[in-house]
């Protein structure tokens, strides 16, 4: 896969719902149904990061709900990369980028949401053929006002900004035009997963979902 398929194929993902759920999941037992809420609600693309020791076992069991796109966060290694794409991710999203990480997303044809604080850094990644990336951390790299800024010179870039978008502030992201999406954890909250609220997940799926459109 080019850098520039992977690139395209990152853009139709992102662009299947205003918010990319940002998941932590403790318990592989609850990925199914949590998958099946979030689909339900509107948010069918679905980003489940490798911070806990079930996250492969989380993607292998959301991998076939129906109407669901089912991505790893958090990849770091060319082994991560390999590992998701085995456990049944469609798209890989990482904080940074590095040659080797987007070496082995293009050997396993996993398609990369890359990460990107800096007009240099998106930059370097354009250079590469990648033009549909993740601003990471947002908030803490300047947030909406910061991303407008870098979208002036750099029209031909989109982002998905994450880390520390809420429902105060996902509106001031997704009415930039060089937003596709936002990455967000809100819709799936700790508590509601641990007790089996998935009514109360679809519910903020849906809110989710309306965000901007």
């Amino acid at each position: 896969m080019t850098p520039q398929e992977a690139s395209a194929l990152a853009r139709e993902i992102c662009s299947m719902a205003p918010i990319v759920p940002v998941l932590v999941v403790q318990d592989a037992s609850k990925a199914r149904q949590l998958a099946e809420a979030l689909v339900a609600g509107g948010l069918p693309a679905l980003e489940v990061t490798l911070r806990t020791p079930a996250a492969l076992d989380v993607i292998a069991a959301m991998a076939d709900v129906p109407g669901g796109v089912v991505g790893a966060g958090t990849l770091v290694t060319a082994d991560d990369v390999r590992a998701a794409k085995a456990a049944g991710a469609k798209f890989g999203v990482s904080p940074g980028a590095t040659d080797a990480l987007m070496d082995a997303c293009e050997a396993e044809g996993l398609p990369l949401l890359a990460g990107a604080a800096t007009a240099t850094e998106a930059m370097r990644l354009l250079a590469r053929g990648y033009d549909m990336l993740k601003f990471f951390p947002a908030e803490a790299s300047g947030g909406a006002p910061a991303l407008k800024a870098i979208g002036a010179p750099l029209p031909q870039i989109s982002f998905c900004p994450t880390g520390g978008v809420s429902p105060e502030n996902a509106l001031s992201y997704l009415s930039l035009p060089n937003v596709v999406c936002a990455g967000g954890s809100w819709v799936a909250p700790a508590a509601m997963v641990e007790t089996g609220d998935w009514a109360g997940i679809e519910s903020l799926a849906r809110d989710a979902a309306r965000l901007g459109r």
